[in-house]
């Protein structure tokens, strides 16, 4: 299983790269292909916007393939889009391929943490559902350190060499894949139980383990207990009857006639999401050499070098949450994460003030440029240990089965909103507000969203999938079918039937 999870780390660790390439490429793509800060702007953020088409179409692909082959589509996906950035001979043509880039963006996003989760055992859900994150934030520092190897090629070279080495992962990528096990929770819906009993034996911490978590899947589904494995007729029966094994009526369910507990549950995650992304995270990776540059550091490979700290911090403090989930839980660590989200914000953005009014840029620039690049340093260190991982780790487990997917899917969905908006106003803000002005935008932001996590989100620590639901007032996890045929926890069916 440790093949398993690494296959689907190095998926993820794409996802970060493309981010911390592009912080460097960018300074050489304007030199080379004449470009404006506003066209920068708009190319950096847009490959979010275009993850939507990605992060909404992979929930439902999903359910429809399986979890597997989704994560294989999505590195198809991603090295067509690294081929046409490097290769790229013009803006539109780059623009084209960020689009790509972006679908396949969206759907690594939406597919590791909901394939991880459905997969580990519950004593390490949190511990191998963030593990993805580790890989992320591991692009984000090899992507600088490609940027820092590549600045002395010529300039025409030196942006699409940054792209290229991005089209090397996904091959490797896609046939390990292949080895992996499918989502058994996906397998109980197809009615493949004696498959999913096999992917249990070998995930779950103990044989009695295995089973328990076998029957609250076939619960969750609407497979009652004594259906032989093999009876592939009746299983198919009853598979056929339960509509919805596909994504039939999810967002339906989610989104035109949610219960009052999915409901709440629909917003945990789309305000989690949305708070992860809008405290400018991505502003900070994506734009950490103009930050650094305002800073008073000057040279290309200086401030080239000063973002290799960046991911460094990112990968170090990301590991640290890894081994604290399933120790502290969900809450403690949200909490101290954007509480030191808002006290570094607060200081980068007091610090640039600082420099900003100076006489000359030269007076303290060696203190306050210290100043900046700690409070830099401090930043992705607290999104780290809390709000990066954390945010698809919740996501994740809180969902009913049958709408986990999907629902998920909403929530990247808004997570990418978010990224886009964020990255694509950065210069303009900071041209209208001053660039300390936007730093002190998203303390603001990450206040809100401390006071969010603190009233809206119970612990999901220890607890089983299927019994989560629970937390935000729903069933007593006993399931049965509904006037639509879809399998909702006895509290949940009763309130759906009400508002029909």
């Amino acid at each position: 299983m440790l093949l398993t999870f690494l296959c689907l780390c190095v998926r993820a660790r794409r996802d970060g790269a493309d981010v911390s390439v592009m912080s460097g490429a960018q300074i050489f793509m304007k030199r080379d292909l004449k470009i404006t800060d506003a066209q920068i702007e708009v190319l950096a953020g847009i490959i979010n916007i275009f993850s939507l088409v990605g992060s909404l179409a992979a929930g439902r692909t999903s359910d429809w393939i399986g979890r597997r082959y989704t994560m294989v589509l999505a590195s198809v996906i991603f090295f067509a889009g690294a081929l046409i950035m490097g290769l790229a001979p013009s803006y539109a043509v780059l623009m084209l391929g960020r689009f790509v880039a972006g679908v396949g963006v969206g759907y690594a996003l939406m597919i590791a943490p909901v394939y991880t989760a459905e997969v580990a055992p519950t004593s390490a859900r949190g511990l191998l559902t963030s593990f993805p994150e580790v890989f992320i934030n591991t692009g984000v520092l090899l992507g600088y350190i490609s940027n820092y190897a590549f600045h002395g090629l010529p300039v025409h070279l030196s942006w699409r060499a940054m792209f290229l080495a991005g089209a090397v992962p996904p091959v490797f990528l896609a046939v390990g894949v292949l080895a992996m096990p499918e989502s058994p929770r996906w397998l109980v819906m197809q009615g493949r139980i004696g498959d999913a009993r096999r992917v249990l034996e070998k995930t779950s911490d103990s044989p009695e383990e295995a089973v328990e978590r076998l029957a609250d899947i076939k619960s969750a589904v609407g497979i009652p207990e004594g259906i032989a494995d093999d009876n592939n007729d009746e299983l198919l029966a009853i598979v056929r009857k339960n509509k919805g094994t596909h994504g039939e009526g999810v967002l339906r369910d989610l989104l035109l006639h949610p219960t009052p507990p999915v409901r709440r549950i629909l917003i945990a995650c789309l305000g989690l999401q949305f708070f992860q992304q809008a405290s400018g995270i991505d502003s900070v990776v994506l734009y950490s050499p103009r930050v650094f540059e305002k800073a008073g550091i000057k040279s290309d490979a200086n401030t080239l070098g000063a973002t290799i700290s960046v991911g460094a911090t990112k990968t170090l403090f990301i590991l640290v949450a890894t081994f604290l989930l399933d120790r502290v839980g969900r809450r403690p660590l949200l909490l101290t994460s954007a509480g030191g989200m808002v006290v570094s914000l607060v200081t980068l953005a007091s610090t640039l003030h600082v420099i900003a009014q100076r006489a000359s840029p030269a007076d303290g620039a060696t203190a306050l440029s210290g100043v900046s690049i700690a409070s830099v340093l401090m930043f992705v260190a607290s999104f780290s240990i809390g709000m990066g991982p954390i945010a698809w780790v919740y996501s994740s487990e809180i969902f009913p089965l049958r709408l986990r997917a999907q629902g998920c899917a909403l929530g990247t969905a808004m997570n990418r909103i978010m990224s886009g908006a964020i990255t694509m106003s950065f210069y303009s803000l900071s041209h209208k507000i001053t660039l300390a002005g936007n730093f002190y935008l998203y303390a603001s932001i990450a206040a809100a969203g401390w006071v969010f996590m603190f009233c809206f989100l119970p612990e999901t620590r220890g607890r089983g999938l299927e019994d989560t639901e629970k937390l935000f007032g729903g069933g007593d996890g006993v399931e049965k079918e509904d006037g639509h045929g879809h399998a909702e926890s006895t509290e949940l069916t009763t309130q759906y039937q009400q508002l029909h």
